[in-house]
Protein backbone atom coordinates (compact mmCIF):
# COMPACT_ATOMS: atom_id res chain seq x y z
CA UNK A 1 0.00 0.00 0.00
CA UNK A 2 1.33 3.46 -1.16
CA UNK A 3 1.10 5.78 2.20
CA UNK A 4 0.00 8.57 -0.14
CA UNK A 5 -3.13 6.40 -1.39
CA UNK A 6 -3.95 5.62 1.88
CA UNK A 7 -7.37 6.56 3.07
CA UNK A 8 -6.55 6.37 7.08
CA UNK A 9 -9.05 5.84 9.73
CA UNK A 10 -6.64 6.43 13.17
CA UNK A 11 -8.68 6.33 17.02
CA UNK A 12 -6.96 8.21 19.77
CA UNK A 13 -5.83 10.37 17.07
CA UNK A 14 -5.95 14.28 18.68
CA UNK A 15 -2.37 13.02 20.42
CA UNK A 16 0.46 11.00 21.04
CA UNK A 17 1.03 7.86 18.79
CA UNK A 18 -2.16 8.29 16.82
CA UNK A 19 -1.00 11.93 16.21
CA UNK A 20 2.22 11.09 14.58
CA UNK A 21 0.34 8.59 12.53
CA UNK A 22 -1.84 11.19 11.24
CA UNK A 23 1.02 13.34 10.75
CA UNK A 24 2.81 11.12 8.20
CA UNK A 25 0.12 10.15 6.16
CA UNK A 26 -0.78 13.83 5.68
CA UNK A 27 2.85 14.52 4.80
CA UNK A 28 2.72 11.41 2.35
CA UNK A 29 -0.44 12.75 0.38
CA UNK A 30 -3.23 10.70 1.93
CA UNK A 31 -6.20 11.30 4.11
CA UNK A 32 -7.11 10.63 7.45
CA UNK A 33 -9.74 10.68 9.67
CA UNK A 34 -9.21 10.92 13.37
CA UNK A 35 -11.61 9.33 16.26
CA UNK A 36 -11.40 10.58 19.54
CA UNK A 37 -13.17 11.67 22.80
CA UNK A 38 -11.47 15.05 23.07
CA UNK A 39 -13.42 17.21 20.81
CA UNK A 40 -11.03 20.37 21.05
CA UNK A 41 -7.99 18.85 20.67
CA UNK A 42 -9.23 17.02 17.32
CA UNK A 43 -10.98 19.90 16.55
CA UNK A 44 -7.10 21.82 16.41
CA UNK A 45 -5.56 18.37 15.47
CA UNK A 46 -7.50 18.48 11.89
CA UNK A 47 -7.09 22.33 11.71
CA UNK A 48 -3.24 21.86 11.75
CA UNK A 49 -3.24 18.64 9.41
CA UNK A 50 -5.39 20.91 6.93
CA UNK A 51 -8.02 19.82 4.21
CA UNK A 52 -7.35 16.34 3.68
CA UNK A 53 -8.75 15.33 7.17
CA UNK A 54 -11.26 15.06 9.55
CA UNK A 55 -12.39 15.01 12.96
CA UNK A 56 -15.37 12.61 14.41
CA UNK A 57 -15.64 12.42 17.80
CA UNK A 58 -16.18 9.17 19.08
CA UNK A 59 -16.08 7.20 22.17
CA UNK A 60 -14.66 3.63 21.24
CA UNK A 61 -16.84 1.83 23.57
CA UNK A 62 -19.62 2.66 22.10
CA UNK A 63 -20.68 0.17 18.87
CA UNK A 64 -23.33 2.86 17.64
CA UNK A 65 -20.90 5.68 17.65
CA UNK A 66 -18.01 3.91 16.18
CA UNK A 67 -20.69 2.50 13.54
CA UNK A 68 -21.49 6.08 12.57
CA UNK A 69 -18.37 7.49 13.12
CA UNK A 70 -16.55 4.84 10.67
CA UNK A 71 -19.54 5.34 8.36
CA UNK A 72 -19.06 9.09 8.45
CA UNK A 73 -15.21 9.18 7.75
CA UNK A 74 -15.78 6.61 5.32
CA UNK A 75 -17.74 9.01 3.12
CA UNK A 76 -15.75 11.63 4.15
CA UNK A 77 -12.45 10.27 2.39
CA UNK A 78 -14.12 8.54 -0.19
CA UNK A 79 -13.46 5.35 1.34
CA UNK A 80 -11.02 3.51 4.01
CA UNK A 81 -8.29 1.21 3.16
CA UNK A 82 -5.70 1.70 6.53
CA UNK A 83 -7.32 1.55 10.26
CA UNK A 84 -4.93 2.28 12.72
CA UNK A 85 -6.00 1.41 16.55
CA UNK A 86 -4.33 3.72 19.11
CA UNK A 87 -7.51 5.10 21.05
CA UNK A 88 -6.71 3.61 24.99
CA UNK A 89 -5.94 4.14 28.18
CA UNK A 90 -3.27 3.04 30.82
CA UNK A 91 -5.19 2.03 34.03
CA UNK A 92 -2.84 1.49 36.57
CA UNK A 93 -3.16 0.14 39.93
CA UNK A 94 -2.85 -2.89 41.58
CA UNK A 95 -5.22 -5.51 42.38
CA UNK A 96 -5.12 -5.53 45.63
CA UNK A 97 -4.17 -2.07 46.82
CA UNK A 98 -3.67 0.20 49.99
CA UNK A 99 -6.94 1.60 49.72
CA UNK A 100 -8.71 -2.21 48.97
CA UNK A 101 -8.77 -4.03 45.99
CA UNK A 102 -9.13 -2.82 42.61
CA UNK A 103 -13.07 -3.09 41.88
CA UNK A 104 -14.53 -4.76 38.95
CA UNK A 105 -15.68 -1.49 37.25
CA UNK A 106 -12.61 -0.25 37.00
CA UNK A 107 -10.72 -3.21 35.39
CA UNK A 108 -13.58 -3.43 33.14
CA UNK A 109 -13.63 -0.02 32.00
CA UNK A 110 -9.66 -0.39 30.64
CA UNK A 111 -11.12 -3.92 29.35
CA UNK A 112 -14.00 -1.61 27.01
CA UNK A 113 -11.42 1.23 25.56
CA UNK A 114 -8.13 -0.50 25.38
CA UNK A 115 -9.81 -4.14 23.55
CA UNK A 116 -13.72 -3.92 22.86
CA UNK A 117 -12.85 -0.48 21.46
CA UNK A 118 -10.47 -1.98 19.47
CA UNK A 119 -12.46 -4.89 18.10
CA UNK A 120 -15.32 -2.74 17.43
CA UNK A 121 -13.77 -0.35 14.93
CA UNK A 122 -11.86 -3.43 13.58
CA UNK A 123 -14.99 -4.69 12.68
CA UNK A 124 -17.03 -0.95 11.25
CA UNK A 125 -13.91 -0.93 9.44
CA UNK A 126 -13.61 -3.83 8.03
CA UNK A 127 -17.16 -4.38 6.87
CA UNK A 128 -16.37 -1.48 4.40
CA UNK A 129 -13.22 -2.50 3.53
CA UNK A 130 -14.23 -5.97 2.27
CA UNK A 131 -15.80 -3.72 -0.73
CA UNK A 132 -12.51 -1.71 -1.77
CA UNK A 133 -11.24 -2.47 -5.79
CA UNK A 134 -8.11 -5.33 -5.05
CA UNK A 135 -4.67 -3.71 -5.33
CA UNK A 136 -1.46 -5.91 -5.68
CA UNK A 137 -1.82 -9.37 -4.58
CA UNK A 138 -5.24 -8.81 -4.00
CA UNK A 139 -5.23 -6.45 -0.87
CA UNK A 140 -7.87 -4.26 0.41
CA UNK A 141 -6.63 -2.70 3.18
CA UNK A 142 -4.76 -2.70 6.17
CA UNK A 143 -5.55 -2.79 10.11
CA UNK A 144 -3.08 -2.06 12.33
CA UNK A 145 -3.19 -2.60 16.79
CA UNK A 146 -1.56 -1.05 19.44
CA UNK A 147 -0.39 -3.44 21.77
CA UNK A 148 2.69 -2.87 24.18
CA UNK A 149 5.84 -4.36 25.69
CA UNK A 150 3.51 -4.63 28.89
CA UNK A 151 2.36 -7.41 26.75
CA UNK A 152 4.70 -9.70 27.57
CA UNK A 153 6.24 -8.53 30.48
CA UNK A 154 3.64 -6.23 32.49
CA UNK A 155 4.45 -4.52 35.50
CA UNK A 156 3.11 -4.56 39.23
CA UNK A 157 -0.12 -2.22 38.98
CA UNK A 158 -0.56 -3.02 35.08
CA UNK A 159 -2.94 -6.13 35.65
CA UNK A 160 -5.59 -4.78 33.77
CA UNK A 161 -3.60 -3.10 31.14
CA UNK A 162 -1.43 -5.97 30.53
CA UNK A 163 -4.48 -8.41 30.59
CA UNK A 164 -5.83 -5.87 27.50
CA UNK A 165 -2.88 -5.28 25.38
CA UNK A 166 -1.61 -9.42 25.25
CA UNK A 167 -6.04 -9.75 24.19
CA UNK A 168 -5.35 -6.81 21.27
CA UNK A 169 -2.01 -9.27 20.48
CA UNK A 170 -4.13 -12.28 20.47
CA UNK A 171 -6.77 -11.42 18.32
CA UNK A 172 -4.20 -10.46 15.45
CA UNK A 173 -3.45 -13.74 14.22
CA UNK A 174 -7.03 -15.26 14.22
CA UNK A 175 -8.51 -11.86 12.32
CA UNK A 176 -5.41 -12.00 9.84
CA UNK A 177 -6.70 -15.47 9.39
CA UNK A 178 -10.13 -14.87 8.95
CA UNK A 179 -9.52 -11.38 6.96
CA UNK A 180 -6.95 -13.28 4.39
CA UNK A 181 -10.18 -14.09 1.91
CA UNK A 182 -11.49 -10.48 1.78
CA UNK A 183 -7.53 -9.06 1.20
CA UNK A 184 -7.40 -7.61 4.89
CA UNK A 185 -3.92 -7.51 6.71
CA UNK A 186 -3.92 -7.30 10.27
CA UNK A 187 -0.73 -6.09 12.54
CA UNK A 188 -0.23 -5.41 16.27
CA UNK A 189 2.84 -3.13 17.00
CA UNK A 190 4.02 -3.67 20.84
CA UNK A 191 5.81 0.30 21.45
CA UNK A 192 8.20 0.15 24.56
CA UNK A 193 8.67 3.75 26.51
CA UNK A 194 7.19 6.17 24.59
CA UNK A 195 7.25 9.88 24.89
CA UNK A 196 3.23 10.38 24.57
CA UNK A 197 1.09 13.29 26.68
CA UNK A 198 1.22 10.88 29.85
CA UNK A 199 4.98 11.54 29.48
CA UNK A 200 5.13 14.25 28.74
CA UNK A 201 3.55 15.12 32.43
CA UNK A 202 6.20 13.83 34.15
CA UNK A 203 9.57 15.86 35.12
CA UNK A 204 12.60 15.74 33.01
CA UNK A 205 14.68 13.82 35.58
CA UNK A 206 12.12 11.15 35.48
CA UNK A 207 11.84 10.68 31.41
CA UNK A 208 16.00 10.55 31.26
CA UNK A 209 15.41 7.86 34.26
CA UNK A 210 13.02 6.08 32.22
CA UNK A 211 14.81 6.89 28.86
CA UNK A 212 18.06 5.57 30.22
CA UNK A 213 16.70 1.77 30.79
CA UNK A 214 16.70 1.70 27.19
CA UNK A 215 19.35 -0.60 26.28
CA UNK A 216 19.88 1.25 22.66
CA UNK A 217 18.76 4.02 22.01
CA UNK A 218 18.70 4.70 25.81
CA UNK A 219 16.08 7.18 25.57
CA UNK A 220 12.46 7.67 25.30
CA UNK A 221 10.85 6.68 22.03
CA UNK A 222 9.54 9.25 19.55
CA UNK A 223 6.14 8.78 18.24
CA UNK A 224 7.40 9.51 14.77
CA UNK A 225 9.23 6.61 15.16
CA UNK A 226 5.57 4.83 15.49
CA UNK A 227 4.43 6.40 12.41
CA UNK A 228 7.77 5.42 10.48
CA UNK A 229 6.44 1.23 11.64
CA UNK A 230 3.07 1.92 10.39
CA UNK A 231 4.32 3.06 7.04
CA UNK A 232 6.90 0.18 6.79
CA UNK A 233 3.81 -2.36 7.67
CA UNK A 234 1.74 -0.76 4.92
CA UNK A 235 4.45 -1.25 2.42
CA UNK A 236 5.41 -4.42 2.94
CA UNK A 237 2.32 -7.01 2.18
CA UNK A 238 4.05 -9.52 4.07
CA UNK A 239 4.02 -8.54 6.88
CA UNK A 240 0.77 -9.82 8.51
CA UNK A 241 -0.58 -11.82 11.89
CA UNK A 242 2.11 -10.61 13.16
CA UNK A 243 3.13 -8.40 16.69
CA UNK A 244 6.59 -5.71 15.90
CA UNK A 245 8.05 -4.89 19.25
CA UNK A 246 9.20 -1.48 19.13
CA UNK A 247 11.10 -0.92 22.16
CA UNK A 248 15.09 -0.46 21.75
CA UNK A 249 15.43 -3.85 23.00
CA UNK A 250 14.05 -3.36 26.52
CA UNK A 251 12.33 -6.17 29.11
CA UNK A 252 10.41 -4.65 32.30
CA UNK A 253 11.31 -5.27 35.19
CA UNK A 254 8.68 -6.11 37.99
CA UNK A 255 8.36 -2.86 39.25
Amino acid sequence: MKISEARALVTGGASGLGHAVAQRVIAEGGKVALLDVQEPAGKSATQALGAHSSFHRCDVTSEAEVDAAVTAAHRQMGGINLVVNCAGIVGAGRVLGREGPMSGDFFTKVVRINLIGTFLVDKAAALLMQNNAPEEDGERGLIVHTSSVAAFEGQIGQCAYSATKAAVMGMTLPMAREFARIGIRVMSIAPGIFHTPMMGGLPPEAQQSLGAQVPFPARLGKPEEFADLVVAIAQNRMLNGETIRLDGAIRMQPK
